[in-house]
């Protein structure tokens, strides 16, 4: 039997109807932007496999990090007990975040470190004796799976069967270019509902298709909340460490958020690991003689070092001139994709921010998150050996920071190809 064969016996697959889906497509090895399945047939990964591989697949300065920490200090509980990389990658996230991110917690992923920020600003109010229960987020929001994140996402089939046992969430629309509506209605809710909490994907919402919005209005945002004594969350889980042109989204702004939330590329798409960071503020509000004022949460693999290790290793590649060359050159050929696609009236709403790159394809046809359309997309890149994930009539790339020209340039032809095939359908 093939791996496909033996995965459909005993696996349950992320975000999959196993009734309807394709089979899974077996995958036995990764090399910088290429991916090759069990068949021998390449595949340039043009998503970095959900975000998370910025520096390639089977990176040799992450396997050395890794391979160097598992003989000297595996892991370790992290409750009573510290460690050297755990120490230095705090350091070094300090020395790179916005000045006012002093303290770091460590968890597993991108929904957990999302999960913690809102027990940090909930845990806040409650330790100070103020009654505050409701968060604020964006409509269409995604900000993970557990329960927190779960009910500040705003995607609806990702919650439908959860909705009556979730937090309170109050939505505002995301910020549109001249335009005072997000602010306005911001202003109402924290008059109206006293919120502990404002979370936002900063600049970029990832899973409703990679909109894209100010700076300037997330800034007045930001200060709004503040200003109402409302902690700020920045869920920089998909925009961490250069996707946007910038280290992290939040370097684009005046107003700096309280908690940020960071995770996939943090360890170059090797092993899961995640951090929230926050003010001494926020950490303050925590700190007490009575014990019960702690922040009771924690995973077995807290603060993992080989995971910390790999993570030290891994921004030391995104900091190297080499790196930061193609950062710039990825968000150049972007630009000039863009131009080129600009004479298809079929394509609606092309925009880019540093490595991604999104644009929407006009259909009369279904157009929901995992409908017909979005199947027909992603089956007609598969088989020309790209890896993208539509979001309905929504196509985006977000590629390794290491893919190169060539790779680039099949990417941007598939495309094309795309869009004058699926036009007009």
């Amino acid at each position: 039997m093939n791996l496909q064969q033996r995965d459909e016996k005993h696996l349950w697959h992320p975000y999959t109807q196993h009734q309807t889906a394709a089979k899974p497509i077996g995958i036995v090895k990764g090399k910088d932007a290429l991916l090759w399945d069990e068949d021998g047939k390449e595949y340039i990964d043009a998503i970095a496999s959900w975000w998370v591989n910025p520096y390639g697949h089977s990176n040799e300065r992450l396997a050395q990090a890794a391979y160097k920490q598992l003989t000297q200090l595996e892991h370790v509980l992290f409750g009573g007990f510290t460690h050297r990389p755990a120490v230095e990658l705090a350091e070094k996230l300090i020395s790179i975040l916005p000045k006012n991110q002093q303290k770091v917690f460590f968890s597993d992923n991108g929904s957990t470190a999302v999960e913690v920020g809102i027990k940090m600003a909930l845990q806040y109010f409650f330790n100070k004796g103020e009654k505050r229960f409701t968060v604020v987020a964006f409509e269409d929001a995604f900000h993970g799976d557990t329960f927190a994140a779960m009910a500040a996402s705003g995607i609806s089939f990702f919650a439908d069967a959860f909705k009556e046992h979730l937090l309170k969430v109050v939505r505002i629309p995301l910020p549109k270019k001249g335009s005072d509506a997000a602010a306005k209605k911001l202003k109402e809710v924290i008059a109206e509902h006293h919120p502990a909490a404002f979370i936002f994907e900063a600049l970029v919402q990832g899973a409703s298709g990679m909109q894209i919005y100010e700076p300037d209005a997330l800034d007045k945002l930001i200060h709004i909340a503040q200003e109402n004594g409302v902690i700020t969350i920045a869920d920089e889980v998909m925009t961490g460490f250069g996707r946007t042109g910038r280290t992290f989204a939040s370097d684009y702004l005046t107003h700096k958020p309280d908690i940020m939330c960071l995770s996939k590329a943090l360890t170059g798409g090797t092993i899961p690991l995640a951090v929230t960071t926050a003010t001494q503020e926020i950490f303050d509000g925590f700190y007490s003689e009575d014990v019960n004022k702690a922040l009771f949460h924690g995973h077995t693999f807290t603060a993992n070092p080989t995971g910390c290790a790999i993570a030290l290793e891994a921004i030391r590649i995104l900091e190297s001139d080499e790196m930061q060359a193609n950062l710039k050159r990825i968000a150049r050929r972007h630009q000039e994709f863009l131009a080129r696609i600009a004479k298809y009236p079929s394509v609606e709403n092309a925009r880019t921010l540093g490595v991604i790159l999104a644009f929407d394809l006009k259909t009369s046809q279904n157009t929901d998150y995992y409908g017909s359309f979005r199947d027909k997309l992603y089956n007609f890149f598969i088989s020309e050996g790209v890896i993208l994930r539509p979001v309905g009539n929504i196509i985006y790339i977000l590629p390794p920071y290491i893919i190169t020209d060539a790779q680039l340039d099949r990417v941007y032809d598939v495309l094309e190809e795309a869009i004058q095939k699926f036009s007009n359908q």
